[in-house]
């Protein structure tokens, strides 16, 4: 498999590069960035993960690889800098963004690949993306698990639980709209609900998270986190084991919504979503839904797609 990584030089994309050169499967890792000697230095640096037991191949390359290219997992942006939210990168990441989508537009019809959106605000961007493109709205996934891993991180502190113990989930935007789904907590497979404090300690956490990260370093993004998650959806896109996590995806009248990205449930496997499920949600739940996608509508019109 062709995986191109587009703004592959920034910390994302060399973690995402040493997750898959360390998995199961053989890909064609070919990074391609502005910053050329970055990026070479990346490969410089993985060719030495090859000689201890990686797989695959690690190159650089540029928007010439994207001809054949099975999946691209775009996470090119803006330089990041201290800010309250995502969408203060919006007109300057949807032009880069609509770089992208212009050179994969000139290699249709029959371009066979996924896009994996990472640059930020992702919802906005993923709309502008496979409009740009007109591939199949299947073919065009917003990366937000974070989201999830954040609140899970968060309820298992409240709740005095070992990681990975929690199952939760935030659909909506990625961002400040976003919605934990409260309703639905498990520990270990069972169902648990949380006291007033307990949920009140996750929302605090889980709301403040981007801004506190954020300030501590305003050149770094949620490195490592991303990478280990990205590494999941590619290895599924490439034929490996499907995983069923929230991914920003174009809706189509899932949850009474249409024609807005946001996330929701979705199983991506071989080449794409290959289902979204509609899950019963809590009134005020399915109302946070509704507001998400109105913000996310709101972002998208300033960038010209409506």
């Amino acid at each position: 498999m062709k995986v191109v990584l587009a703004g592959g030089a920034g910390g994302v994309g060399a973690s995402l590069a040493f997750n898959l050169l360390l998995g199961e499967h053989e890909h064609d890792v070919v990074i391609v960035d502005t910053r050329e000697a970055t990026a070479r230095s990346h490969v410089l640096d993985l060719e030495q993960v090859l000689e201890q037991g990686g797989r695959g191949t690690i190159r650089v390359g540029d928007h010439s690889d994207l001809d054949g290219a099975d999946i691209v997992v775009l996470s090119a942006s803006a330089p990041l800098r201290p800010n309250a939210s995502r969408l203060v990168f919006l007109e300057e990441n949807a032009a880069i963004v609509s770089e992208y989508a212009d050179a994969i537009a000139t290699r249709q019809p029959g371009w066979p690949g996924v896009v994996v959106m990472v640059t930020n605000p992702i919802d906005p961007l993923v709309m502008a993306l496979q409009r740009g493109t007109q591939l199949d709205r299947h073919r065009v996934i917003g990366y937000s698990l974070n989201d999830s891993l954040r609140l899970r991180t968060a309820i298992a502190a409240a709740l005095h639980t070992a990681p990975g113990a929690v199952e939760a989930w935030s659909l909506g935007e990625h961002g400040d709209a976003s919605v934990p789904l409260l309703s639905a907590v498990r520990i270990d497979g069972a169902p648990a609900r949380l006291t007033d404090a307990q949920r009140d300690a996750a929302l605090d956490f889980t709301r403040g998270w981007y801004a506190r990260h954020v300030a501590l370093d305003p050149t770094r993004s949620s490195t490592w986190t991303s990478g280990r998650g990205l590494a999941r959806v590619v290895t599924a896109l490439a034929g490996g084991a499907p995983v069923t996590i929230p991914a920003s995806i174009v809706l189509d009248g899932e949850y009474g919504l249409r024609g807005v990205a946001l996330s929701v449930p979705a199983t991506i496997g071989r080449g794409g979503v290959t289902a979204i499920h509609s899950w019963p949600l809590a009134d005020d739940e399915a109302a946070g839904l509704r507001d998400a996608a109105a913000v996310i509508a709101a972002a998208a019109a300033r960038i010209g797609v409506d």
